[in-house]
């Protein structure tokens, strides 16, 4: 809604900061200014509302969205506080999230998980917690069979050249990779494996 002061356009206001407000109302400098911070982290837990709906966000990434939109210091520590009060701001629920769809859809290891925690500014406790149940061995299989396809025609020495850096690229650990490959190699190529590292 539009407030005019003195018969002119004085500051936008969202429809329910001004459900208190009349017509002929007298407001001071110090209510004016309590009524544009309301209005900022109504406005900003809005848009905030809307980018989290897409995909769970970390506090950090919900902060460095707020800051590219030039939102005040004052107005983010509200409107991460009303997201913590919706749910919509949890470390720990966005880290099992991330750790989930990466299973699902993009197996990696626990290094890489860590890493792209880390990036999203998610502490080294809620990390470690979230990796709890990770079965590396299941997820360093489900990788290399998806994997596998591209591969197909190669001889045993490329396929596991090409495979080996597939896997390191995600996180896996060699002694992981030493073993799938093999397994993989069987499966896909319809051949035994050399023994070879």
């Amino acid at each position: 809604m539009n407030v005019e002061l003195d018969g002119e356009f004085a500051f936008g206001l969202a429809k329910i900061l001004a459900v208190g407000l009349k017509l002929g109302q007298r407001l001071g400098p110090e209510r004016i200014a309590e009524l544009q911070a309301e209005d900022e982290v109504e406005s900003s837990y809005r848009w905030a509302t809307r980018w989290v709906a897409r995909r769970l966000r970390s506090e950090q990434e919900l902060r460095r969205f707020l800051r590219r939109k030039d939102i005040s210091e004052a107005a983010q520590e509200g409107v991460i506080e009303r997201l913590r009060l919706a749910g919509l701001a949890d470390d720990r629920a966005f880290a099992q999230a991330w750790v989930e769809n990466r299973m699902a859809f993009r197996p990696r290891g626990a290094a890489a998980l860590r890493a792209e925690l880390r990036g999203k500014g998610v502490s080294r406790q809620v990390i470690e917690q979230a990796l709890s149940d990770l079965d590396e061995d299941e997820a360093v299989y489900r990788a290399a069979q998806k994997a596998a396809h591209r591969y197909q025609g190669l001889d045993w020495e490329l396929f596991h050249k090409r495979m080996r850096g597939y896997l390191s690229r995600r996180g896996f650990h060699n002694h992981q990779i030493r073993t799938v490959i093999p397994r993989v190699w069987r499966e896909v190529a319809g051949r035994e494996s050399e023994d070879r590292e």
